[in-house]
């Protein structure tokens, strides 16, 4: 306790003494000790009484203290509560300050932003770029419900997801059907969310024309590449022996740039596309056909392990799914040693979908390469990959195949021992087995 309290203290104390010494002394004299005792009592109670009453009536009525004269318990308290209010009020002083500055920064972001109320789903505050963007009107549309006045956007089931809602990456603004904007909900409390909307028809565009000169260009390679390619395959080496080393690396040198063209063909068509036409993809021979491709690659220097456990197959597009689970096996196939073992395991997960791994006991992925091993002309190791004849291009293309077919790619590996690359697809992209077609044993895919 500090030292003015206790003195305080001690001095009410004495006080309340002195009066009741005084009534003693006093009903001494008249002959009334006990009476004269018990009034005074009553009265210091009484006083008392009176002195937290006008606390509590200072209190509940949020009137602003004085700073308190004199010494004493309830003076002390007085100057305590003065000192609590002071306080007070500059905390509220410095929380309203940041308030405005971050409503100011809110309403100063080029992004719209809309405060939404999760259960009525209605409008409780926008910045000056949701009037742009979303056109909504200050101050007739606080409280409007956020789904009909951002019609015609399907926002009532993107809404309902509430923390699961996934972004809406390409939307079209109800006030411009040219912005395309990309819509994220987060919520943000228990009662309210926060759905930022951005322009991004600028990026969208820089996208598209990147994506049509990609296509053009591979396109326009391809002829050339061609010719170059029948004028080598006629020279024969036996003609010009000192020219054998020089036609081979050309030839080489060629059908790389004929495969790079051919990737980038492919991932640009594929990233053109927004769905694919469903069938239904017999695994059975899928797996069959991977493991030939993979011995055809590896010459028989690898163990090819195929175990075919889902007893499924999958909805999808045949030529897709082949051209990204070659990939991964043709990946596998490249960047394992010799006698390594590359192992195929097609089986279900305990959601009812359907995993496909690709595992093998090659050089391994540093971790710090995993989060960017799916974007274009990435390489963990370029002499590696090089000599290995890839073009860079491979797991991006599987990545966008998987993105068309719902799909994800995990990554597990370890520097040394090898990696695992497992496709998870969704259980509606599982089909029961036709049993109409050849069943090849589980046994006669294994090496």
């Amino acid at each position: 306790m500090p030292d003015h309290i206790r003195s305080a203290w001690f001095k009410t104390l004495g006080q309340l003494v002195a009066v009741l010494a005084a009534a003693v002394v006093l009903g001494w004299l008249v002959g009334q000790v006990w009476p004269v005792l018990a009034i005074a009592a009553l009265g210091v109670v009484a006083w008392h009484y009176w002195r937290l009453r006008k606390v509590l009536l200072r209190l509940i009525a949020r009137q602003r203290m004085e700073p308190a004269q004199g010494e004493g318990v309830w003076n002390e308290l007085d100057r305590l509560l003065y000192r609590g209010q002071a306080e007070m009020r500059t905390r509220k002083r410095r929380l309203l300050d940041m308030l405005r500055a971050y409503r100011a920064a809110a309403a100063a972001l080029p992004d719209a932003v809309v405060v939404v109320e999760r259960n009525s789903q209605r409008v409780q505050w926008f910045n000056k770029a949701a009037t742009t963007l979303l056109g909504l009107q200050y101050p007739s549309d606080i409280g409007a419900a956020i789904g009909e006045r951002l019609q015609p956007l399907p926002l009532s089931h993107w809404l309902a997801a509430g923390r699961n809602a996934e972004p809406m990456l390409d939307a079209e603004s109800p006030i411009d059907p040219a912005l395309r904007l990309n819509l994220r909900l987060i919520p943000y409390s228990d009662e309210y969310w926060l759905l930022v909307a951005r322009d991004v028809t600028k990026m969208l565009r820089l996208e598209h024309m990147r994506r049509d000169f990609v296509a053009n260009v591979s396109h326009e390679l391809r002829t050339p590449l061609t010719v170059i390619h029948g004028y080598l395959d006629m020279l024969d080496p036996t003609d010009f022996p000192e020219w054998t080393p020089i036609l081979a690396e050309m030839q080489k040198q060629s059908q790389r740039m004929t495969q790079l063209v051919e990737d980038l063909l492919t991932l640009s068509r594929l990233e053109a596309q927004e769905s694919l036409a469903e069938e239904s993809v017999a695994m059975a021979p899928m797996l069959a056909t991977l493991k030939r491709e993979a011995e055809a690659l590896s010459h028989h220097r690898h163990t090819i392990v195929v175990q075919d456990e889902a007893h499924c197959d999958l909805w999808g597009s045949n030529k897709e799914l082949h051209s990204a689970f070659s990939n991964l096996v043709s990946n596998a196939v490249r960047y394992t040693p010799v006698d390594g073992t590359i192992s195929l395991r097609f089986a279900r997960d305990e959601a009812g979908g359907a995993v496909l791994s690709v595992r093998d006991t090659g050089y391994g992925i540093p971790l710090a390469h995993l989060p960017r091993i799916t974007e274009r002309f990435y390489r963990v190791s370029t002499s590696r990959s090089r000599e290995s004849g890839g073009t860079g291009l491979g797991l991006s293309i599987v990545k966008h195949v998987l993105n068309l077919h719902q799909a994800r790619l995990e990554i597990e590996s370890e520097v040394g021992h090898g990696s695992t690359f497992s496709i998870h697809f969704t259980p509606e992209r599982v089909s029961p087995r036709d049993t109409a077609l050849p069943r090849i044993p589980t046994q006669s895919l294994s090496a």
